[in-house]
C-alpha cells in the first residue's frame, strides 16, 4: 500500500484494467499499515517469520469473508466494499469482491495477527480446551468470543468457534497440541504458523478466471441469500443442525451388546441420512428456482437428471417440509434448460 497517495497497489498479472484501489476513503486502512509495522517487529521478536503470521491471519479472515455473506449482523465489509468500489459495487459485484478483497479484510487481518501473536489469546485457547482436562472447543469459548471482540464483531465469537476444519480452528488445534506434549519433534512450533493448502485463500487473478468461466453458466448471476426465501433457508439449516444432532449423539454408541450397540447406530443413522435427504431436497429444489441448471444440480448431488426428479417428486408425495417440487424439477431435467 502507497500511504502517501492512498492507493492500494493491485497485482499486475491479474487480468483487469485496475492498478490500484483509492483507498483515500477508508481511514482505517491506512491505520492499520501503520499498526502492521509494530505487529511485525512483536512477530521477529517471538522468532517468527512476520509473512508467517500475516499469512495465517489472511486465511482465517479470508475465510470469514466467504462466509460473511452469510453473516446478516455483518455491516462493515459491505460499507467499505462499496466504497473501494467508488460508491456502488452492485454493478460488478462479484468482480469487485475478487478485486476489492485483500484491501477491504486488510485491518481485520492486522488485529488477528496481533492476536495471534498474544499469549493471553494462547491461553484462552488452553483453557477452552479443558487445559489439563481435555474436552471439545465449546462454541461459547473465551477465545472465539475475544476474537470477535478484537475485530470490532461481539456477535462473530460462536459463528468461528464452530467453523471445523477451518485454517482459524486448524491454528488453535496447534497450540493444544504444544501445551500437551513435553517434548516437541522437529518442526513442530513451524506447524503453528503453516497454512495448509486447503485453507490458503485464492488469488485475486484467480478469482477473475473462475468468473469468466461462470458467467455462461446459468444460476451464477444470482446471490443465494436473495435467490432463496429466509423461510427455505432456516428450513434447510434446521434440517442440517437436526441431522448433525443425531450423529454427535452416536458418539459413544459403540457399547454393550452386539444388537444394542446396532440398533442405537442404525437408528440414529436412519435419522441423520433422513433429514439430509430432506435437505438435499430442499436445496436442489432452490437451487433450480434459483435459475442453476438441473445438469449442474444432479452432478453436484451425484444424481443423474433422471435421479434427482424422483427425489423431488419423492419430497412432494411424502409428509415431509417439502412442497410443489416435481414439476419444477421433472420440466427441467426433461428440457436441459437452466
Amino acid at each position: 500500500m502507497c500511504t502517501r497517495h492512498g492507493r492500494w497497489l493491485l497485482d499486475a498479472d491479474a487480468d483487469q484494467a485496475l492498478e490500484y484501489l483509492d483507498v483515500r476513503g477508508l481511514p482505517e486502512i491506512a491505520r492499520a499499515q501503520r499498526r502492521w509495522a509494530r505487529v511485525a517487529r512483536r512477530a521477529v521478536r517471538t522468532g517468527v517469520g512476520p509473512g508467517e503470521v500475516f499469512a495465517v491471519a489472511r486465511a482465517v479472515v479470508c475465510r470469514w469473508w466467504e462466509q460473511a455473506l452469510e453473516w446478516e449482523q455483518e455491516r462493515v465489509w459491505p460499507a467499505r466494499l462499496h466504497t473501494l468500489a467508488g460508491g456502488d459495487a452492485g454493478g460488478d459485484f462479484w468482480r469487485w469482491r475478487a478485486v476489492a478483497r485483500d484491501a477491504a479484510v486488510f485491518p481485520e487481518v492486522v488485529e488477528v495477527a496481533h492476536a495471534l501473536l498474544d499469549p493471553v489469546m494462547a491461553e484462552l485457547v488452553w483453557q477452552d480446551s479443558g487445559a489439563g482436562r481435555p474436552r471439545a472447543l465449546p462454541a461459547d469459548g473465551a477465545f472465539c468470543r475475544r476474537l470477535g471482540e478484537r475485530v470490532g464483531r461481539r456477535w462473530l465469537g460462536p459463528l468461528a468457534a464452530v467453523d471445523y476444519g477451518g485454517p482459524l480452528t486448524a491454528w488453535m488445534g496447534t497450540v493444544i497440541s504444544q501445551r500437551r506434549v513435553v517434548v516437541l519433534p522437529p518442526g513442530h512450533r513451524d506447524g503453528l504458523w503453516r497454512v495448509r493448502r486447503e485453507h490458503r485463500p485464492t488469488g485475486m487473478a484467480a478469482q477473475l478466471r473462475a468468473l469468466t468461466k461462470e458467467v455462461k453458466t446459468p444460476g451464477s448471476g444470482t446471490v443465494w441469500r436473495s435467490a432463496v426465501p429466509p423461510e427455505q433457508r432456516m428450513l434447510i439449516t434446521g434440517l442440517l443442525d437436526d441431522a448433525e444432532e443425531q450423529l454427535i449423539q452416536l458418539r459413544g454408541a459403540q457399547r454393550g451388546s452386539s444388537a444394542e450397540a446396532t440398533e442405537r447406530l442404525l437408528k440414529g443413522i436412519g435419522s441423520a441420512a433422513g433429514r439430509l435427504r430432506e435437505a438435499l431436497r430442499e436445496v436442489a429444489g432452490a437451487a433450480l428456482d434459483a435459475g442453476v441448471r438441473v445438469e449442474d444440480v444432479a452432478a453436484w448431488a451425484g444424481l443423474s437428471p433422471g435421479a434427482l426428479t424422483e427425489v423431488l417428486g419423492a419430497g412432494n408425495n411424502s409428509a415431509g417440509p417439502t412442497t410443489a417440487r416435481p414439476e419444477r424439477g421433472a420440466g427441467r431435467a426433461g428440457s436441459g434448460d437452466g
